[in-house]
């Protein structure tokens, strides 16, 4: 089930707002720029990079997902398998503010490296 209207005005101002903060230079940012996107009830922060043939690589930074009926937000990072695993030091948070600022933090370096 798709966010609504209003989910995806929150969704745009909060995160949309964090990686707007994140995203490299102007110039450089047909190389490498930070992007997000939401599929059903979760919301991607990505890396869009260009690779050595020209084509672009979305490289997964970190994931929440909305559980409606626990109203929290579950946060996941990707391991080395490509995978996505629950980020164990806070498997959870209520709101989106809590999930980009745990993910700018990155106080275990699963996110940005």
């Amino acid at each position: 089930m798709a966010f609504s209207e209003l989910e995806m005005q929150r969704v745009k101002r909060v995160v949309g707002d964090f990686v707007e903060s994140r995203r490299p230079r102007p110039e450089i940012r047909d190389e490498l720029d930070i992007v997000y996107t939401v599929e059903g009830q979760s919301v991607i922060i990505q890396e869009d990079r260009v690779i050595y043939d020209g084509s672009r690589l979305l490289e997964p930074v970190a994931k929440t997902t909305w559980v409606k009926t626990q109203r929290v937000w579950k946060i996941y990072w990707m391991r080395a398998d490509l995978k996505w695993h629950g980020y164990q030091p806070l498997p959870q948070v209520r709101t989106l503010e809590e999930f980009v600022a745990e993910v700018d933090a990155d106080p275990c370096g699963c996110f940005w490296g």
